[in-house]
């Protein structure tokens, strides 16, 4: 695949479905795009940085297409265009080196976009730099992260497709990170931090592996994170962790393990709760809501939210229920009127 340079605009113009044209039917088509975007991949040689890509979709029969980015980042949820029709869609999406996990490989440059969906049908694309954006940038571990392989997959992942052109997600998100670890590795806070900008939104959701800080200390590093938002004109959102799934014998979730009390008796999300309210910053109680969820599916119906059957795994999140969570965390944000209601996908 070719790659080319763009100072302002790239734009590829696709005649038929992208997956359905084959590279040596690219090189006699004449149209010059073509050769950019070759079996369901687009590649683009920018620098790191923001940028909007509108895609138009659709082809001579129904279609249905979804686009996903960079480390396996959902950035369209599947879009539906009758036969012989175009629908445009737009979104803003964050560039970076390294395009996954801070601490992971630095994988390929420029931005990489993927098309899929049951019947794929890409017309057209442009990619632009982004003037205006609002960046939510998220501090977190593994269940927010961009997990680098299936079957895994972090709410942080799949949050991009509910939000529209204006609002794009970084998320520095790193997994086995604690809130010690976070705010103690350059390429983690010291690296955030400076990025923040005036009316950026940081979400912090860092306690699963606190298993062995202290509540004094947990509470002090919240507080640390807290500050060096604000100090760069950015909004904290204090997050509570996503359950664990450990049921009682009642189908209820145990009160230690799955709620996130650690081995010293630190009921996190008590103390999240508790530093929100003392410093005045808002709350998404993803705790509450996901135990909620849990809990209504049952011991069995929730096992596919997590990566039980795959992998015995109870706390790390499959797309199925990454997916569901980003869903809780987007309805926060609305509700709270963290983000204008204009800029989320809803459906």
């Amino acid at each position: 695949m070719r790659r080319f340079s763009i100072a302002v605009v790239a734009a590829v113009t696709l005649g038929t479905a992208l997956s359905s044209v084959p590279a040596h039917a690219e090189a006699r088509s004449g149209d010059r795009g073509l050769a950019h975007c070759a079996a369901g991949a687009c590649h683009f040689d920018v620098p790191p940085g923001t940028y909007d890509v509108r895609v138009t979709l659709g082809g001579k029969a129904a279609s249905s297409t979804s686009v996903t980015g960079e480390s396996r980042r959902s950035l369209l949820p599947e879009t539906a265009a009758p036969a012989g029709r175009r629908v445009t869609r737009s979104f803003t999406v964050n560039v970076r080196t390294p395009e996954g996990e801070p601490t992971g490989p630095e994988e390929t440059p420029g931005l990489d976009l993927r098309i899929g969906g049951t019947a794929p049908a890409l017309a057209g694309i442009e990619v632009k730099r982004a003037r205006h954006a609002r960046q939510i940038f998220l501090v977190g571990d593994s269940t927010v992260c961009d997990q680098p392989g299936d079957p895994y997959s972090g709410w942080g992942q799949q949050l991009p497709q509910y939000l529209r052109k204006g609002v794009s997600v970084a998320n520095y998100a790193d997994s086995g990170e604690s809130t010690v670890t976070y705010l103690g590795n350059p390429q983690l806070w010291a690296t955030v931090r400076p990025l923040i900008r005036p009316g950026d939104l940081v979400l912090v959701q860092l306690a699963h592996n606190d298993k062995t800080t202290d509540e004094a200390t947990y509470r002090a590093n919240l507080e640390t994170l807290v500050a060096g938002v604000r100090e760069q004109g950015g909004q904290p959102v204090l997050v509570t962790p996503i359950v664990r799934r450990w049921f009682n014998p009642d189908g209820t979730l145990n009160n230690g393990t799955a709620l996130l009390v650690n081995g010293l008796g630190v009921d996190h999300p008590a103390v999240i709760r508790a530093v929100a309210a003392a410093r005045g910053v808002p709350l998404i109680d993803l705790t509450a809501k996901t135990k909620a969820l849990v809990e209504s599916l049952g011991v069995e119906g929730s096992k596919a939210l997590y990566l039980t059957n795959e992998a015995r795994d109870n706390t790390h999140t499959s797309v199925r229920g990454a997916t569901a969570y980003a869903v809780l965390v987007r309805d926060e944000l609305v509700t709270r009127h963290l983000v204008p209601k204009g800029t989320v996908r809803v459906g």
